[in-house]
């Protein structure tokens, strides 16, 4: 076998056995960066790559064919990042740091042919255009998934949109009556299975057709705007207020008591009677109000019946009121006790 000269000779086992410790020592240095330090995370990396790269290199090169391939290890980290200015950096400093390893030692002391030398630029030649390729087909997908993600996210924006186009009152701002049925069903259920405690008011604006008959409807529609967004205001979070049709509303409260809930409507009517309505003379708008508590087995007719009941005997008795729905109706019976 003819003997092969090289950086490390076999002979040599302590260099190396050198080598190995700094690759260790490199990358303990690198892990102990990544762990401690809060920045320069990428740059740690490169430069342990880098390292490593050179050092695989001479522990290598005297064994393996075509050692060289571990100096492309620097290339690959910048491709793992997928960083294009960092692919092009490291490409040319490893295309000129080889060059002075070969012309500074390999050819002087090893005699190395210059073909070989040629062959290992142009792997990195190859290596640095193929990465770019990569980067630049991976920046491609990404800018193609953001635009895809955003008009997704477009048609979301607008499905919701029209969603609570669908719930929403036009001229009032609360829920209209389609989707205040479907709340109260779905809470009914609730109440059967689960126990929830229930309250369903039903108010109406005292002399609404006076008013507009008086002002226009125009400010008739005013009215109703500050009316619903007081009721919107002051209900709670849990609670649901829905513009029931024309001068009336309805709100569901829950997590409330009777007593709670009858304490919420009283205080509503009095805020709605101390409210200022300048361009309609000036006068106090009241509402009248019916509640009742809903119990297990009523069903949602009964339900509506009973405080249906207690709203006519509102508005029969004086306006301006709250009146609830016994708790010993059965028979739909409305009894105030305001």
């Amino acid at each position: 076998m003819p003997e092969v000269k090289t950086v490390l000779l076999p002979s040599k086992g302590h260099l190396f056995i050198a080598c190995n410790i700094m690759i260790v020592i490199v990358m303990m240095l690198a892990e102990m960066w990544l762990r401690t330090a809060a920045q320069y995370h990428k740059q740690a990396v490169v430069i342990c790559g880098f390292a490593v790269s050179y050092l695989m290199y001479f522990v290598l090169e005297p064994f393996v064919d075509g050692a060289q391939m571990a100096l492309m290890l620097p290339i690959m980290i910048a491709l793992i990042y997928f960083d294009r200015r960092l692919l092009l950096i490291l490409g040319l400093f490893s295309f000129l740091f080889y060059a002075g390893v070969y012309f500074g030692l390999e050819r002087p002391l090893l005699d190395k042919p210059l073909l070989e030398f040629l062959m290992v630029e142009c792997v990195f030649i190859v290596f640095v255009v193929s990465a770019l390729a990569v980067i630049t087909r991976a920046h491609e997908i990404r800018d193609h998934l953001e635009q895809v993600t955003k008009s997704e996210q477009g048609l979301m924006v607008e499905r919701a949109i029209s969603d609570k186009l669908l719930k929403i009152d036009a001229l009032t701002g609360l829920y209209n009556h389609k989707t205040f049925h479907e709340y109260l069903d779905s809470l009914l259920e609730q109440c059967e299975s689960n126990g929830l405690s229930l309250q369903l008011a039903l108010f109406d604006i005292d002399n609404f057709k006076h008013v507009n008959d008086t002002y226009g409807h125009w400010v008739g529609d005013l009215v109703l705007k500050e009316v619903a967004a007081k009721v919107g205001s002051m209900i709670g979070l849990n609670d649901f207020g829905a513009r029931y049709g024309g001068e009336e509303f309805a709100v569901i409260f829950t997590d409330k008591s009777y007593e709670e809930a009858y304490a919420a409507a009283e205080k509503l009517r009095i805020v709605i009677e101390q409210m200022k309505h300048p361009y309609a003379g000036s006068r106090p708008i009241t509402v009248s109000i019916g509640l009742c508590n809903y119990r297990s087995g009523y069903g949602k007719e009964l339900l509506f019946r009973n405080t249906d009941e207690a709203l006519y005997e509102a508005k029969r008795t004086g306006k301006n009121k709250v009146v609830t729905a016994g708790h010993n109706l059965n028979n739909g019976t409305a009894v105030s006790s305001a």
